[in-house]
C-alpha cells in the first residue's frame, strides 16, 4: 500500500554555506558549514532517504524502483530519470558565478538533464542582493573578456532580493545568489553547474576553484531578461488555505501554500505527477487514509501517484511541487 513518505535529506558543506540549516531547520550534522539539504532527490550526487516508517533507511531511488515507476504518474513516463531536484541553499557568502546547460547540451557533454530552476526567497537580510542575467546585451567576445580580466560583475544584472520574492532560473541564463540569503530551490535533477566568476576564492586544497568558461561561453544567454519576483497567480480552488502558482514550465510546476488556525483542508489525490510538499515554516498534520504523519520546519514528504487523498491542517508555510 502506498502511502506518504518523509525524507531524509542528503548535506553538502561547499565553502559559501552557513550554519541556518543546522540550527534552525533540524538539519542535523557535524560538519562546519550546512550549505545545502537536498530535500528531494534521487540524483547520485545526493540522494534522499526514507526517514521513518517501514521502509526506514531505504533510498526513495530505491522504492521508486521497488514500487514501478506508475507512482511517479502519467507526466514522468516518458523520462528515464527522476525529474526533480528540491533543496534549502543557506548563502552566509555569495555564490559563484554560473550558468546551467539545457537539455541538449547537458545530455550530450555532460550525460544528464539540463538545469532550469526555480527560487523562492525564505529569508534575506537587509541589502541582500543576487545576479539575474545581464544589465545589457553583451557580445560573446566581451563576455570571455570580461570573464578574463575580472570584469564580468560590471555587466550582470543586480536585483534586491526580498522574502516571498521568486525567481525563475531558464537554463542558460547566468545567475548567482548572494549573501544573506535563504532560499528553496525547485530545479531539474541535474547537478552541471559551470563557474565563470569566484570571487578568487580558494577551495579547501589552498587552490582556486575550477572555472567552465569554455562551456559557460557555449550556453550562457547574453541578453536581459524579463523579470517577475511575484507569484504568477493566486488559486481559489483549494478552501481553507492560501495558495499560490510560483513557477509553472516543462519540468516543473511549484506552489506556495499558507495553513492557517489548524483548520482541515482537502486535497485531491494526485493523478498525473506525484507531488512533494516542504515545510518552510511552522507545522502540519498530514492524514492519508490510516496514516497520519506531523512534519515539522524543513522537512519533506514525497506524496506518490494512487496514494488516496489526503488532509493538510497546521499552522504553516509550505511549498509544494509535481512535475
Amino acid at each position: 500500500m502506498l502511502y506518504p513518505i518523509k525524507l531524509q535529506a542528503p548535506l553538502k558543506d561547499y565553502l559559501w554555506g552557513g550554519t541556518r540549516l543546522r540550527e534552525e531547520y533540524g538539519k542535523a550534522s557535524e560538519m562546519e558549514k550546512v550549505a545545502e539539504s537536498w530535500e528531494l532527490s534521487c540524483h547520485k550526487d545526493g540522494e534522499s532517504i526514507i526517514a521513518e516508517g517501514r521502509d526506514k533507511g531505504l533510498t526513495l531511488a530505491a522504492y521508486i524502483e521497488r514500487e514501478g515507476r506508475q507512482i511517479l504518474g502519467p507526466r514522468c513516463q516518458s523520462q528515464q530519470e527522476f525529474p526533480l531536484l528540491i533543496k534549502f541553499i543557506d548563502a552566509k557568502d555569495s555564490l559563484s558565478v554560473q550558468v546551467h546547460p539545457d537539455n541538449e547540451y547537458a545530455a550530450r557533454v555532460e550525460g544528464e538533464q539540463g538545469k532550469t530552476e526555480m527560487w523562492y526567497v525564505m529569508d534575506a537580510e537587509p541589502g541582500a542582493r543576487l545576479i539575474y542575467g545581464f544589465a545589457k546585451e553583451i557580445s560573446r567576445e566581451e563576455f570571455k573578456e570580461r570573464i578574463e580580466n575580472n570584469t564580468l560583475l560590471e555587466v550582470c544584472r543586480q536585483v534586491p532580493v526580498h522574502k516571498g520574492d521568486v525567481f525563475f532560473i531558464e537554463a542558460g541564463t547566468l545567475h548567482a545568489i548572494g549573501a544573506g540569503i535563504l532560499i528553496c530551490e525547485v530545479q531539474q535533477s541535474s547537478n552541471s553547474t559551470y563557474r565563470v566568476y569566484d570571487y578568487g576564492r580558494v577551495g579547501a586544497d589552498g587552490k582556486p576553484r575550477e572555472l567552465h568558461i569554455e562551456k559557460a561561453l557555449d550556453v550562457t544567454g547574453r541578453k536581459p531578461l524579463e523579470l517577475n519576483t511575484s507569484p504568477l497567480a493566486e488559486i481559489d480552488l483549494v478552501k481553507g488555505c492560501k495558495l499560490s502558482l510560483l513557477a509553472k514550465c516543462d519540468y516543473f510546476t511549484t506552489y506556495h501554500l499558507e495553513l492557517k488556525d489548524w483548520e482541515a483542508v482537502e486535497f485531491k489525490a494526485p493523478e498525473e505527477s506525484f507531488r512533494s510538499l516542504t515545510v518552510l515554516s511552522g507545522s502540519i498534520r498530514l492524514e492519508a487514509g490510516e496514516e497520519e504523519m506531523d512534519l515539522a520546519k524543513g522537512e519533506t514528504v514525497f506524496l506518490p501517484v494512487g496514494m488516496g487523498d489526503y488532509t493538510l491542517m497546521g499552522e504553516a508555510e509550505c511549498l509544494m511541487a509535481e512535475h
